[in-house]
């Protein structure tokens, strides 16, 4: 796991270029403070680099970037959990390695098969892989979008990094996107393509860019997407395969040279993949957990339910109001993309490297998979809404009921839509006080970024699977894992998003996959016998702080919006009154910190 960057620029000297990368990777060492690299072709004025996280092949043979053949060469970002099997079949085919890191294995796939080799990788990843022969650099993503990587194609230059930070030490790519803040207060987060750079846009997942520097050209494609197929329709079949596959998985998953662990908040998900990892790890499993002194919010009951059951090394860690106030700042300088969560993956991560741990096993996934939100049961109402009038819908503007109000939002058609009407922030009404825009303005910005593919063929709650895994999943909490984490030097890692088990999820029959009473019922059908009855039969709290109250006491909270404008210091007195959610106010902090409002 790391951090890359790299430019081709032929405007500046070689060794300016060299300074710059070098640069960009310094802004980036929390991500990779264990080693770091540049490769150099002068003569293409190109620099790629890297700053090394090591979790395989723990010496100097994992360095990156790494060559292969004296032809291609690659600065990488991920884990690939089938590059065992990957070895065996190139080594069959002839390939010979040097050492055991899945990096290689990725340079001799591409050299084997080219980017047909990219379909056939199985994990999380970011890369930037040059091929010296034919002066062509490719960058890829991931399927499910895990890990980050950013690129600028503008005035004859690439310039591409796994952080926005890491774009400071690009003059050139410093012009910053005026509309983002639109975006923080409707979504929450700033979704993609949108970025707080203007010429800086994310590499979509499951693409990749091929850019030829000898003719300066360039060019987008897909290697894989996922969709639904619904070709498992049993339910004995779907419950063993479902079962066989998430094994696999967290053994695939577990694979490490350096110590690993797995987050147990005391949910569904997170405890599932605790059973699964504990009977691999044959009592060696290190569990890890937040609790805090707040009865209403601590889940420690229920993480020690899993713990006595399980018999894994746990550790619980006290999150106090006082240490929150404290970090808060520090935070909230360490997002990177703004987001109005993520405060709970920075502490977790930090305790986590406390412990000596360099990687540790996420539940993320879970509830976007198998229907574990509100929205799966709200669709069906929401896209009868839909249907309605727009002049009904826009009616709801002039209601004092918040939810009222979010009602105009459903005269944007399709997923965009429905998404922020059940989740989005603030209105277009109460944006525009607060940017001080006309609500036409705020609209234009809205409508005309991002857009979504089109869902209504899907069944109702495979729509909002699709929408909380390719919006919030996407943007938020995928995000906020990777940047908080590896702002911590620790590595997360998403089992529910393996290959396998996104495509068994989506061959799952609606009719299977949603059965039953309780959200995620097919995952307590599969699983629940191997927990404590107290997990699955419980009410959902999700992996979350005792937020409100500690905001409500924060000096810091409190100091920073009195220095607000009169619009956003009347959304602090409505948080403090309890009529306002705590996540909203996050969005106001973040643009009071970067000096927005």
């Amino acid at each position: 796991m790391c951090r890359i960057a790299g430019i081709w620029d032929r405007s500046f000297a070689i060794n300016e270029v060299e300074r710059i990368v070098e640069l960009m990777c310094s802004l980036q060492k929390h991500g990779g403070p264990d080693d770091s690299g540049i490769y150099t072709s002068a003569e293409n004025h190109l620099v790629l680099g890297n700053r090394r996280l090591a979790l395989l092949d723990l010496g100097k043979e994992g360095h990156m970037p790494m060559s292969y053949l004296q032809r291609y060469h690659i600065t990488y970002n991920g884990e690939l959990y089938n590059h065992i099997q990957l070895r065996k079949e190139l080594q069959a085919l002839g390939h010979q390695f040097s050492n055991h890191t899945d990096t290689e294995v990725m340079l001799a796939a591409f050299a084997e098969w080219g980017t047909n080799a990219f379909s056939r990788f199985n994990g999380m990843f970011a890369f930037a892989l040059w091929d010296a022969h034919i002066n062509t650099l490719y960058l890829g993503r991931d399927a499910a979008g895990i890990k980050p990587l950013y690129y600028d194609i503008s005035g004859n230059k690439l310039v591409f990094a796994s952080e926005i930070r890491a774009f400071e030490a690009v003059n050139a790519s410093q012009s910053n996107n005026t509309n983002w803040p639109v975006m923080l207060m409707a979504y929450g987060f700033v979704p993609e393509p949108v970025t707080t750079l203007s010429t800086v846009r994310p590499l979509p997942k499951g693409c990749f860019l091929t850019y030829n520097l000898q003719e300066n050209t360039h060019s987008l494609q897909s290697f894989k997407h996922y969709s639904y197929s619904y070709r498992i329709d049993n339910m004995a079949t779907a419950i063993e395969t479902t079962r066989e596959v998430l094994a696999d998985v967290v053994q695939r998953q577990l694979l490490a040279d350096a110590p690993i662990g797995v987050f147990l908040s005391g949910g569904l998900d997170s405890s599932i993949l605790a059973s699964l990892a504990a009977k691999q790890q044959h009592g060696n499993l290190n569990t890890l957990s937040l609790f805090f002194e707040e009865k209403t919010f601590s889940e420690k009951e229920y993480q020690d339910a899993v713990i006595a059951k399980l018999g894994c090394k746990h550790h619980q860690y006290l999150l106090t109001e006082k240490e929150f106030e404290q970090q808060l700042p520090q935070v909230l300088s360490d997002m990177d993309q703004p987001s109005c969560d993520g405060i709970n993956t920075w502490f977790i991560s930090r305790y986590a490297a406390s412990l000596g741990l360099k990687a540790v096993l996420s539940g993320l996934g879970g509830d976007e998979l198998f229907g574990g939100y509100p929205s799966f049961a709200r669709m069906r109402k929401t896209l009868a809404l839909q249907k309605m009038p727009d002049f009904l819908l826009s009616s709801g503007n002039k209601s004092r009921s918040k939810k009222m109000n979010r009602l105009a939002y459903l005269q944007l058609h399709g997923i965009k839509g429905r998404y922020l009407f059940l989740r989005g922030h603030y209105t277009v009404a109460e944006i525009a006080r607060q940017m001080n825009m006309d609500e036409s303005q705020v609209w234009q910005i809205i409508e005309t970024m991002p857009s979504f593919n089109d869902t209504g063929s899907l069944h109702p709650k495979d729509q909002a699977g699709w929408m909380e895994w390719h919006i919030y999943m996407q943007n938020q909490l995928l995000r906020d894992a990777d940047v908080m984490s590896m702002k911590n030097s620790i590595e997360i890692r998403v089992p529910f998003l393996d290959d396998a088990n996104i495509q068994l999820a989506m061959s799952l029959s609606p009719d299977l996959k949603y059965i039953g009473p309780k959200p995620k019922q097919f995952l307590i059908n599969s699983f629940g016998h191997e927990l404590p009855d107290v997990i699955w039969n419980r009410p959902k709290m999700g992996f979350a702080f005792p937020f409100a109250k500690w905001m409500r006491n924060s000096l810091y909270v409190k100091s920073v919006m009195e220095g607000a404008g009169q619009t956003a210091k009347s959304h602090y007195h409505q948080f403090l009154k309890s009529e306002l959610h705590w996540s909203h106010l996050m969005s106001l902090l973040i643009l009071r910190h970067r000096r927005i409002l």
